[in-house]
């Protein structure tokens, strides 16, 4: 198979909200494109989404996904295939419209209403109404009930067999467009091969997936750089599940039971072997570059150096020696590191920088063939959770000051 990759112009696309005041803007929204050649080619996308086994790979905010229509088994098995997916890791599905999402949850209703005094839902759950008003379109996700609604036509292949299902609506022009043109939900992990770093550029699903699936949609960088949150409000207290692109700060000053979030943590080895994923990057080792990362958390450059020197240098006398890569935030300064250091980069200054450039830096590592990377931590507070949750995945070896 030929992969194609099709440049696609995201200030060319603008929506129309939905025509009332009283109702989310995105209730269902008509999307207009401007552009002849980025029609051409969301048309194209959306006629291989149509396809019983199709499959296509988009820009959103977040990271690149690699999305198949979420009713149609067949095509989302294609998804698993291409990644190399364990089939017990559950996807996310993408749509356009609040509209979409009830037909989502059971397409024999028709009323598409909301329950509750502002008219816009029926089967959604009214808790998620705070961050539904605040967060969407945008980088989280939420868990929904899927048992016992004989009429969604979610595909148990998207779910794993489970009774919930993971919905978002991304901001990302492109991805919105392509589904709302294509009418189609999408299911859509990162579109990298498993365990690798997710892609935050067209050229980053290119080197994984090339040959996989037949077309690219570049819409270019993507702004966030980290997947997600996904949050489960159908508990008392709401759990996020993963840590994402929307803050626990952010989600906790939605009020209400939403003050009381807290992050999941398994509580031991036992719960981490055994656990069944509500949701992607839950269980599985993710974010992986080919070389070995070593995190530092909290720890001096000189701290560091003494690790590298004594657990890896000196024990490897006899071997050619590694090539070794630096990835900076806030306080490391790389001039006092090791003449080993062949490439070191700043991951940025603030927390939405580090977000942003995170995966990208890490690819960039392996570019280099840098066989051991040593990353400077950050605070896990703010962004800061999400950053060192992919860091800790990514991670050979996690280093914490005593």
């Amino acid at each position: 198979m030929n992969t194609k990759v099709i440049p696609v112009d995201s200030t060319s696309i603008t929506f129309q909200p939905s025509s009332s005041c009283n109702e989310h803007p995105f209730e269902d929204p008509k999307v207009l494109i401007h552009s002849k050649e980025t029609e051409i080619a969301l048309e194209e996308a959306s006629s291989i989404l149509h396809q019983k086994d199709g499959i296509v790979a988009f820009p959103t905010e977040t990271v690149y996904g690699l999305g198949a229509d979420a009713r149609k088994s067949e095509a989302v098995l294609n998804i698993y295939k291409a990644k190399n997916r364990p089939a017990d890791n559950p996807l996310i599905t993408h749509i356009g419209s609040l509209k979409q999402l009830s037909e989502l949850i059971d397409s024999t209703t028709q009323k598409n209403k909301l329950k509750g005094d502002s008219g816009l839902w029926e089967n959604i759950p009214l808790v998620y109404k705070p961050l539904i008003d605040r967060y969407w379109p945008g980088p989280m996700s939420i868990l929904l009930p899927i048992e016992g609604t004989e009429g969604s036509p979610v595909s148990k292949v998207v779910t794993a067999g489970q009774s919930t299902f993971a919905v978002r609506m991304p901001e990302h022009p492109v991805a919105l467009a392509l589904i709302l043109k294509s009418k189609a939900p999408l299911a859509a992990p990162s579109a990298n091969a498993s365990t690798r770093p997710s892609p935050t550029l067209a050229a980053h699903v290119f080197h994984d997936l090339n040959g996989k699936l037949p077309l690219i949609l570049d819409g270019g960088p993507c702004g966030v750089g980290l997947e997600s949150t996904v949050v489960n409000g159908l508990c008392d207290p709401p759990v996020i599940l993963r840590p994402g692109g929307i803050s626990l700060e952010d989600i906790q000053s939605c009020g209400g039971v939403w003050s009381r979030t807290v992050v999941y943590k398994p509580t031991d080895d036992v719960e981490k072997k055994s656990f069944v994923p509500q949701t992607p990057g839950m269980k599985y080792r993710h974010y992986s570059p080919t070389a070995k990362v070593l995190l530092f958390e909290g720890m001096s450059e000189a701290e560091a150096n003494d690790i590298l020197q004594n657990d890896y240098l000196h024990a490897n006398q006899n071997t050619k020696p590694p090539k070794i890569g630096v990835l900076t935030s806030c306080r490391w300064n790389v001039e006092k590191f090791s003449d080993m250091v062949s490439v070191s980069m700043c991951l940025g200054r603030t927390g939405k920088e580090i977000r942003r450039n995170l995966f990208s830096m890490i690819r960039d590592m392996d570019e280099k063939q840098i066989d051991i990377i040593l990353v400077e931590g950050v605070e896990s507070d703010h962004e800061g959770l999400a950053i060192m949750n992919r860091l800790g995945k990514a991670a050979s070896a996690v280093y914490r000051s005593a």
